[in-house]
């Protein structure tokens, strides 16, 4: 039946468990209902999650758009996996074949059959891309002249266009994803047409030139010769496909993202393709016209009591989103019974690739594909499907459609809903638009990661950070925001480790070997939790009760996030000497563990005991080295700065570094035990120092500042006698000390620019005031050296001589003021 309007049909709760099996209270923003949904798999009893994802069309490099959709499928996979418990089985397809592969595999040989023939900038190839040039502002960007030359076309295409390159619509409305691409059209056709000019004056390099031209070059070159292509050689399309597939994989596990239980590629389902057609076709579904195609008939789908358009009923009628749905080698033809149906098989014309089928040679539509492979691995019936939003219609909404007529019998409804749950991760956007491939306004993953734009963590860390279905727009203060959080965690993690691993040396309590044993140790003795303890465990009680809700509440990361936050904030505002490593040791366990199941830490299991993320201790190998050098310069720091102060004697504990610092174990070292060596030369070297205590805390500074920063390693000193603590240099301190140096800078050069200034003053006042004003411009003056007549033995005006004397009067001060200074 038509789904009429907005209106979508009635979604059906799969079967509830019986009273025997307890489920997480989860419920999902469903896109079948546009609302949040309990979530109750198929398999209940074995709690088995039935998953199939859209994965990539594998022509090009993944972006950080594919990044935002991936990564959260991850995020959310692991959360239903290890924090809810669920079995998820996880499948994921490639398409290796479509219009777009077509063509780009299509385009690319043709691109290099014809670099490989034209080795030179000569006239066939100046006036092939002049060619190419033209067709390709006709076609995108009418409004420049036809027959405009290159040299011409650079300034009448922003003539032509300036208002949308201003920031205008082309119709009025909302700037989107149309004026992106006219402003793709002139970029293209400027980088063109300059490099068209070069050629011309023999100023630029045939490698350069192809490389500049190759966006106007593949479609001309595609619509001259890609009829010609001999496409039953399927492997001018494989080594596009499976080079991009294997820099997909790479990109996602650089991501961290887990690799799917199953993949499926459309080139491997030929013939169930072929099988899953033929059944829609019997069931009365589909319909075959003269060249071979078949195309599923939407009419008698309704007809049977059926439902198109499930997900997105209002779209039912957008020609565009149909028309780029069945791809940009599809032509309209006449025999289709209704506009909106859509090609389940398409017959192949000359230069596409094809497969054998009962309707003649041919290749799958897009979207029968995942039908087939869906249906193939998780049956009739799965518990998720998800994917990008852009996806939901009319591609989703076409496999539910060809999927259900599949799962039916011959002109029935469909008994039961292919999909019980469909989720659709928001858009990543830059400037308004989604960042796209057709587009061209992508960053791709690995040049994202490769810059070190972005970390793998810190990508995960917005992802999480935003809802997982709607968009996110790349700004500076969402990036701020990831960077703050995961400063937060960062530096929670190296506190936490620190009490636990050395609860002892704190401050307050009674001294031990040189420091200080805490009130927490006394409460500890006594078996008694302090009041810090108390807080720290209200607070942890709190969190676990509001993350179990928050990811229950279809996986509302955004406030997951900020109940870790809020914990930590807790923790910074507690006495950490009222703190046990116990309690300290809980709450840095649980959000480890969190984080580990967002993905936020490698390969590390929820299980793992481990406190913290990587990289929030110093490397394994510096530990034998800087541990104990930390605590001899702990010691020598403390009694430089007693009442007391050093005594010779006092530097022979740098001894303890010997054993670091000779032979194997300083080839072990490296930098390490170099460091550690010098340092204790160092410290040696003072032992008749008339400033001895002064000299040491030099070298200490030194230590912390350059020597150990360098390898980067930091000593942060804390206040009254508790040790340093021992921390990798992060980007935050990093940034800390810049923003440090960047005012020491500043109020040097205040201070500089202030003495200069002094200086040019105090130098004004070397120049007598009886003798300032004695120059050709008078011809008469005063006792005192002020002028009475100008040039000509004309009386000065009274106002004039005024101004002068004041003129003098503060001369005389400066002039003054030098000889005193100076005599």
């Amino acid at each position: 039946m038509a789904t009429s309007g907005r209106q979508q049909p009635a979604w059906v709760a799969p079967r509830q468990p019986d009273g025997s099996i307890q489920l997480p209270p989860l419920s999902i923003w469903n896109s079948l209902t546009r609302s949040k949904t309990a979530f109750v798999p198929v398999n209940w009893e074995s709690k088995v999650v039935k998953w199939y994802v859209c994965g990539p069309t594998v022509y090009n490099d993944a972006h950080l758009g594919h990044a935002r959709n991936y990564v959260t499928t991850d995020i959310i996979r692991r959360i239903m996996r290890d924090f809810f418990g669920y079995k998820v089985n996880f499948v994921m397809n490639i398409t290796d074949l479509d219009d777009k592969i077509i063509l780009r595999g299509r385009q690319q040989h043709l691109l290099e059959s014809f670099v490989s023939n034209n080795t030179s900038l000569n006239d066939t190839v100046l006036n092939t891309a002049r060619a190419a040039l033209q067709a390709y502002f006709t076609k995108n960007l009418p409004l420049v002249d036809s027959k405009a030359e290159p040299s011409a076309v650079r300034a009448e295409v922003v003539e032509q266009y300036k208002a949308i390159l201003s920031g205008g619509s082309l119709d009025g409305g909302p700037v989107g994803d149309k004026e992106a691409k006219v402003k793709m059209h002139v970029n293209t056709v400027q980088i063109a047409a300059k490099a068209i000019e070069s050629a011309e004056t023999n100023s630029i390099m045939i490698n350069p030139f192809f490389s500049e031209i190759q966006d106007i070059l593949l479609p001309y070159l595609d619509a001259k010769y890609g009829s010609s292509v001999d496409a039953d050689d399927h492997s001018i399309f494989t080594k596009l496909t499976q080079m991009y597939e294997a820099r997909f994989m790479e990109d996602m596990r650089a991501l961290n993202c887990l690799d799917p239980d199953e993949i499926t590629r459309v080139t491997e389902y030929g013939q169930q393709i072929v099988d899953f057609v033929k059944k829609i076709q019997d069931n009365g579904f589909a319909y075959v016209t003269s060249d071979g195609s078949v195309y599923f008939d939407i009419k008698a789908f309704e007809a049977a009591q059926n439902h198109y358009a499930r997900l997105e009923p209002w779209n039912r009628n957008d020609f565009d989103l149909i028309a780029d749905g069945e791809g940009a080698l599809t032509k309209e033809t006449s025999e289709k019974r209704s506009k909106p149906d859509f090609a389940l098989w398409k017959s192949s014309k000359p230069g596409e690739p094809s497969w054998p089928s009962p309707w003649g040679r041919g290749r799958p539509g897009w979207h029968i594909e995942c039908s087939a492979m869906a249906s193939d691995k998780l049956g009739g019936q799965m518990d998720i499907h998800s994917g990008g939003i852009d996806l939901a219609f009319p591609h989703h909404d076409n496999e539910l459609a060809q999927s259900e007529a599949y799962w039916t019998e011959k002109n029935k409804a469909c008994d039961h809903q292919w999909v019980n749950y469909f989720m659709h991760m928001g858009h990543l956007s830059i400037q308004g638009s989604k960042m796209s491939k057709s587009l061209k306004n992508f960053i791709t993953i690995r040049e994202a990661l490769s810059r070190g734009e972005w970390t793998q963590r810190g990508l995960r860390i917005v992802f999480l950070l935003g809802n997982w279905k709607d968009g996110i727009e790349i700004t500076d203060d969402m990036i701020k925001a990831g960077s703050a959080w995961e400063d937060k965690v960062n530096n929670f993690f190296i506190k936490a480790k620190d009490i636990v691993e050395n609860y002892s040396h704190t401050n307050g309590g009674v001294q031990l070997n040189g420091f200080s044993v805490s009130a927490r140790d006394v409460h500890q003795a006594r078996n008694e939790p302090s009041a810090a303890e108390h807080e720290l465990a209200h607070a942890l009680d709190k969190a676990q009760k509001e993350l179990y809700g928050a990811l229950c509440d279809s996986f509302n990361t955004p406030l997951a996030m900020a109940t870790i936050s809020e914990l930590i904030s807790v923790f910074n505002g507690l006495d950490k000497s009222g703190l046990s490593a116990t309690s300290v040791g809980s709450t840095a366990r649980w959000i480890t563990s969190l984080i580990n199941i967002f993905g936020l830490n490698g390969s590390a299991s929820p299980e793992d005991e481990t406190i913290g993320w990587s990289g929030v201790s110093i490397p394994e190998v510096a530990k034998p080295y800087v541990y104990p050098l930390a605590t001899v310069r702990d010691e020598l720091r403390r009694k430089a700065r007693s009442v007391e102060g050093l005594l010779a004697h006092d530097l022979e504990i740098v001894k303890q570094l010997e054993t670091l610092t000779k032979g194997d174990a300083q080839k072990e070292g490296g930098p390490y035990a170099k460091v550690a060596d010098n340092f204790a030369k160092d410290i040696s070297a003072l032992k008749n120092s008339a400033s001895l205590s002064k000299d040491v805390l030099q070298l200490c500074d030194r230590l912390r500042n350059v020597d150990l920063w360098d390898q980067g390693i930091y000593l942060e000193d804390r206040d009254g006698n508790q040790p340093a603590l021992v921390r990798p240099v992060t980007k935050e301190l990093v940034a800390a000390r810049q923003e440090k140096e960047e005012k020491d800078r500043q109020k040097q050069k205040a201070k500089d620019d202030s003495q200069k200034e002094a200086a040019a003053k105090a130098d004004q006042g070397r120049q007598s005031h009886m003798e300032m004003f004695r120059t050709p411009e008078y011809s008469a003056w005063d006792e005192d050296g002020v002028p009475t007549k100008d040039l000509d033995g004309e009386e000065l005006p009274k106002s004039r001589i005024k101004k002068l004397k004041k003129d003098w009067e503060r001369q005389k001060k400066l002039h003054e003021k030098w000889v005193k200074a100076n005599c």
